[in-house]
């Protein structure tokens, strides 16, 4: 489009050419402020036309402005004669790149002019122009700077200059596009003259420096790494280092800085010694204040004035001048196995403390019971940091002694502490503190003989013991953080020891990690149980290598065809699980995940179903049941035929003969009052055990009289046996008969005497001396017609009138004296 709206400009100016062959004015142009404007800038324009062009004169109609695809209003001036002009201010241009045009508006509109306007930004200041030499070949200075607004939305050209002041010397180079950094070739520089270097950044905004750079070449060379030729004892506690610089840097000789750094073997820390200024190339420099007797480690690195370092030399080593030991050691000793015995089994760890110097890369130790001469009294001697021996159970001390070729140590002093028991500590607990310590804490103990604490730890899958560390911590503390000495995910058993003035206390241990994750592997579900809707599963325990922390949960989840899946908790101790109401018609299946505090795991999956009831079995149990059932009834008969005479007493008591009873000593009185009533009836016959009297008031109701008789309480138990199965009446004894008669005498008080006979199951006294009398009959005095014993008929009545009373020793014990 922009492309086509030239094309109408440079017809139009063709035509005008054509016809205004005198002056070459052109029928129409726009003018602006800048063609190049800053983004955002306000751009003024104007419009102008000439109507003596040919074909303008018969265009009319108002002038209008387009920019890219945005109309906008413009201000048309008065006419000048032929001219005609619009003005148009735009206050604020965000186009990178557009076409501004003016067009006479009709049907259609003709585009009369146009121009084209970019806009962007001036360049910015390159920024950290730095420069570096490089001293080995190719030998070439490379210089580096940054730039803040990488697009400037127009195009930018940089320029690398420097400039030698006292060779009067320049040089330019012209940047690539879009690069950041220059090699100047080893034409381009002097290594020991200075020269300023700038960085110049051009478009057609503006121009911009960089802030000049002043450097000696030399001074801003990197050296390659130099080389420590020899490294040796120098002295005691010193060490001479002899060094060059590589071989195509020899040519220097100017004075440079050196810097040494230095660790021991047994450290991975360097300690980095102060920098030595004005040193010359191949001369030795020395470092003081080593230890004795110790390897060291050395590398050094150097700089020419304030260019930068060099990178670390390879490393050498060598030995500082041996001294006797120095300083005392911190120690640890406990009692092992039997401590009651008469020679004592003693472990003994130690290690250096602050102000110990071994002084010697060769060191070894005597423990002795004199401290004059360790080895006179030698218990045992080692280059290690324990050792065991015996000692008389009233030894007090041992003394520790460390040596190497140049002398012995004075002895460290260590007191004996028996053991002691009854006083420990009590909750102990260990935590990650992070991935290279752990923190054990303790409940502190009250006691005014405690002395201080000793912590000991050590890795549970090795038993090599100089593995074991201690740490004494005081009386007054109850916690310890441990650092630097724990492998992740490996076990290890932390025990605390109090320790007496009197002794010391039996330890609290704990299983601890530095850093926890889930089991390396998860143990097989087995079934040990099977039975009715019930199984038991179980399983082995973790080995403690693959465990990799502390086991906090066994779960375990089942599920059957219907996929509703249920979880229980196993037993940490015991690792078993019982799984109750299971149906025998569905096929379980179970999975174990087990947890650690870094994590979970889950083991395989196992199959399992609920067997039915063996019919073997069942009939084994029935069996079995049976069994115990008659087992108790043969018992239950066994005791009861033992005990007999107590069950029959207790089921049929003994009776009293009523020959020998007492009631003939009773008062006439009270056998008066008992009187029947004229219309008395036989009562509902009631099984007595006893034969009873009852006084019945004269002219009592019906009711009354029967009331009382069953109310009657008066105890007759010494009447004797009963009446029928005495031993008087053979006919009616308990052999004889399965029921006996029991009969009650009534008194009424106006008629004969009358009997209520009884059947009872209860057995009589029997005997073989005398025959029993017949039995008793119940007699109705209102009837004449029944006799009063034996059997009943007319014939009978002179035989009755002919019993004598003396004939019924029962009767014949009632003394009838009726009053009235």
């Amino acid at each position: 489009m922009a492309a086509a709206w030239v094309s109408v400009l440079f017809m139009l100016a063709a035509a005008n050419a054509a016809e205004n062959d005198n002056d070459r004015r052109p029928c129409a142009s726009i003018h602006v402020t800048s063609s190049v404007v800053t983004m955002g800038s306000p751009v003024n324009a104007t419009c102008i036309i000439d109507t003596n062009c040919f074909g303008m004169a018969t265009i009319s109609g108002s002038i209008e402005w387009q920019l890219g695809d945005q109309v906008l209003p413009g201000i048309v001036s008065p006419s000048n004669g032929s001219i005609t002009a619009s003005q148009l201010e735009i206050l604020s241009f965000n186009y990178t790149r557009a076409t501004l045009t003016c067009s006479i508006r009709g049907s259609p509109s003709l585009i009369v002019a146009g121009v084209q306007i970019q806009a962007g930004y001036p360049p910015s200041v390159p920024q950290n122009l730095s420069c570096q030499t490089n001293l080995s070949l190719p030998e070439i200075l490379t210089c580096k700077w940054e730039v803040n607004q990488p697009d400037t939305g127009l195009p930018t050209n940089y320029t690398l200059h420097t400039r030698f002041w006292d060779l009067k010397w320049n040089h330019t180079y012209k940047i690539p596009p879009g690069a950041r950094s220059f090699t100047i070739p080893r034409s381009g520089f002097v290594f020991f003259t200075d020269m300023e270097i700038y960085v110049k950044a051009v478009n057609e905004l503006g121009e911009t420096n960089s802030a000049s750079l002043i450097l000696e070449p030399v001074s801003s060379a990197k050296f390659d790494r130099p080389e420590i030729a020899e490294l040796q004892a120098w002295g005691f506690g010193c060490l001479r280092v002899h060094w060059k610089f590589y071989k195509d840097q020899n040519w220097i000789t100017e004075y440079v800085s050196l810097e040494v750094r230095l660790k021991t073997g047994e450290n991975s820390m360097w300690n980095q010694r102060p920098t030595l200024n004005q040193v010359l190339p191949k001369r030795p420099v020395y470092q003081h204040g080593l230890l004795h007797g110790t390897q060291y480690v050395a590398q050094i690195r150097v700089r020419y004035q304030q260019s930068p370092w060099s990178e670390w030399s390879k490393s050498q080593s060598a030995v500082t001048q041996e001294t006797a030991p120095s300083g005392s050691l911190n120690t640890w000793m406990r009692v092992i196995g039997d401590h009651t015995s008469k020679q004592l089994n003693m472990l003994l760890f130690w290690k250096p403390s602050k102000r110990f110097r071994a002084n010697s890369r060769n060191v070894s130790f005597v423990v002795s019971w004199l401290k004059e001469s360790s080895w006179k009294g030698k218990l045992c001697a080692t280059a290690w940091n324990h050792c065991t021996f015996q000692i008389p159970r009233n030894a007090r001390k041992v003394y520790l002694t460390a040596r190497n070729p140049a002398g012995e140590s004075n002895p460290t002093s260590v007191r004996i502490y028996h053991p002691k028991a009854g006083k420990t500590i009590s909750d102990i607990s260990a935590s990650t503190a992070d991935d290279q310590s752990v923190l054990v804490l303790w409940k502190n103990m009250v006691s005014s003989t405690l002395v201080d604490y000793v912590v000991e730890w050590r890795p549970l899958l090795n038993s090599d013991l100089s593995l074991v560390q201690f740490e004494t911590v005081g009386r007054n503390l109850s916690r310890l953080a441990i650092t630097g000495s724990f492998e992740p995910y490996k076990p290890y058993g932390i025990s605390v020891y109090p320790r007496f003035k009197d002794g010391i206390g039996p330890p609290l241990t704990v299983n601890a990690y530095s850093l926890q994750k889930a089991p390396s592997e998860v143990p097989k579900i087995r079934i040990k149980k099977n039975w009715l809707y019930h199984v038991e599963l179980t399983w082995d325990e973790i080995p403690l290598d693959q465990q990799n922390g502390i086991i906090k949960s066994y779960k375990l989840y089942y599920w059957d065809e219907t996929e509703k899946v249920h979880a229980v908790t196993g037993d940490l101790q015991e690792r078993k699980v019982v799984l109750t109401g299971l149906s025998s018609s569905s096929v379980y299946s179970a999975i174990l995940m087990v947890s650690t505090h870094g994590g979970s795991r889950n083991g395989s999956t196992v199959h399992f179903d609920i067997k039915e009831m063996d019919p073997v079995v069942s009939v084994v149990m029935a069996v079995g049941i049976l069994t115990v059932l008659c087992v108790v009834i043969i018992f239950g008969v066994k005791i009861c035929y033992s005990k007999n005479n107590k069950l029959k007493m207790h089921f049929w008591p003994d009776i009293p003969d009523p020959a020998n009873s007492s009631i003939k000593s009773w008062t006439s009185k009270s056998t008066q009052d008992i009187r029947a009533s004229l219309d008395f009836e036989e009562p509902s016959p009631i099984y007595l055990s006893h034969l009873s009297f009852l006084e019945i008031p004269k002219k009592p109701n019906k009711e009354e009289e029967v009331t009382a008789w069953l109310n009657n309480t008066e105890d007759t138990s010494d009447l004797g046996e009963s009446i029928c199965g005495s031993p008087l009446i053979h006919d009616f004894s308990s052999s004889n008969s399965d029921s006996v008669p029991y009969a009650t005498v009534i008194f009424p008080s106006q008629h004969p005497h009358q009997y209520l006979r009884s059947e009872s199951t209860q057995p009589l006294l029997e005997s073989e001396e005398m025959p029993s009398p017949k039995c008793y009959q119940n007699v109705d005095a209102s009837e004449g017609s029944e006799c009063f014993f034996g059997s009943c008929g007319p014939e009978e009545e002179a035989s009755v009138a002919a019993i004598q009373w003396e004939d019924f020793p029962f009767l014949s014990a009632l003394a009838m004296n009726d009053s009235e």
